[in-house]
């Protein structure tokens, strides 16, 4: 099924290696972000392959499952399972008579409708990957090159150079303005504004009234505007709620169906039961800088890079881009960021093996020690694993022998 114009994804080594293990496999994330085309092209010629946006193959998986997996047998790809939850049970039964692994590969735009299905059906059966936009090696066409998931190292003589070609400030605001969604990442400013307005309208139209009642689809148009314009930025409900015009309850509940469909990260605060004097909001960020930058209305990167967002479109630019090589290697992050009542912050803190792993995200060219003062003082908290500065800086500098500025394009 293999196309020759097609940019190899990172997660296509998982997507493999997780097929020789577990007999079903789950890709979910947003709309349009290549999922289709990653299995596709993943897929072998005997895999059979179907979408439930069919309305043939659709009324046939409601209407008669069994049939359904007479005519697609595995190995077999159904796209957008999320249409006919009632295949799960059916699923189920054919995969525990068999032993073939891999046997079932689904899709799912959202998984809001998804995950009671998959949970109590297919259990221990099941690997769930999500798959978000491009990341900047995907872009490059260099996705093989991120085999592993980003944490914070020492540089080492000869090794860590950047397998991606390092751009000024002017060159990284084109691209996180433009957006990493793959079928944007070439168009033209015009056809790029086409794009995600139709993008909003098919997101509005399509998965929007599945998922909740919307009584007047203007104000969560609303809404996500306000959101976007709100990325990078400590979540607060009750303002987000007063600047659509709805109840603080239903900002929530809204903020739950982006964040269900991807398009919103919710990013949670480290909290220690010994001492009150941490910030319990979660900060929030858009997952694409691109769809961000639209509904807010920043109409060119020249005015984003000027603009008072910068340094917000900057840190989620980053922060997603370090999402994504969790996701896109297989992996589940554990992420955090830190605040105290002084307000010394931490941008991102990764937990692994006993350690957090500290970054902090300028968009400076010129990183100090006194951008990292916060590190000194989490350190008294918890065990502290190597940082980093993550700005742009044209090389790697040491601050101090636990911390080292990098550039962004040494992610």
């Amino acid at each position: 099924m293999a196309d020759k114009n097609y940019r190899v994804r990172t997660l296509t080594e998982a997507l493999l290696d997780f097929s020789k293990t577990f007999k079903v496999i789950l890709m979910t994330g947003p709309r349009q972000v290549g999922k289709t085309t990653l299995l596709k092209n993943a897929a072998s010629n005997k895999r059979k392959y179907v979408t439930l946006d069919n309305p043939a193959d659709l009324l046939l998986a409601k209407s008669d499952p069994e049939l359904f997996f007479e005519k697609y047998s595995p190995p077999v790809f159904i796209d957008e399972i999320q249409y006919a939850p009632e295949l799960f049970k059916y699923i189920k039964i054919l995969v525990d008579n068999s032993n073939q692994r891999g046997a079932v590969w689904l899709t799912g735009s959202q998984q809001y409708n998804m995950m009671q299905g998959i949970t109590e059906s297919l259990a221990g059966r099941v690997a769930i990957l999500n798959l978000l936009g491009f990341s900047i090696y995907e872009r490059e066409n260099k996705g093989r090159a991120q085999s592993k998931p980003f944490l914070p190292r020492r540089k080492q003589f000869g090794q860590l150079t950047t397998r991606l070609k390092r751009k000024n400030s002017a060159e990284t605001f084109q691209i996180i303005w433009q957006g990493f969604f793959p079928e944007v990442i070439t168009l033209n400013p015009q056809k790029r504004a086409a794009f995600y307005a139709a993008y909003i309208k098919t997101y509005l139209e399509r998965d929007v009234r599945q998922l909740v009642n919307i009584g007047d689809e203007s104000a969560f148009l609303t809404f996500l505007k306000a959101t976007a314009a709100r990325t990078g930025q400590l979540l607060n409900l009750n303002d987000l709620a007063a600047n659509t015009g709805i109840s603080p309850k239903t900002a929530k509940h809204w903020l739950s169906i982006l964040q269900t469909a991807g398009l919103v990260y919710l990013l949670k605060p480290y909290f220690k039961n010994i001492t009150k004097r941490l910030s319990k909001t979660p900060k929030l960020y858009f997952m694409d800088t691109g769809l961000a930058a639209y509904l807010a209305d920043w109409n060119t990167p020249e005015a984003l890079e000027t603009g008072a967002m910068a340094g917000a479109f900057f840190e989620t630019f980053v922060v997603t881009e370090i999402i994504k090589s969790y996701y896109h290697t297989g992996h589940e992050p554990q992420l955090y960021y830190y605040r105290d009542a002084k307000h010394n912050e931490i941008d991102l803190l990764i937990h692994q093996d006993g350690l957090y792993y500290p970054v902090e995200i300028k968009k400076s060219t010129l990183p100090g020690t006194t951008d990292i003062k916060a590190f000194k003082i989490f350190g008294s908290l918890e065990k502290l694993g190597y940082g980093n500065l993550i700005c742009q800086t044209r090389e790697w500098r040491p601050l101090n022998t636990s911390v080292s500025a990098i550039p962004v394009w040494n992610l």
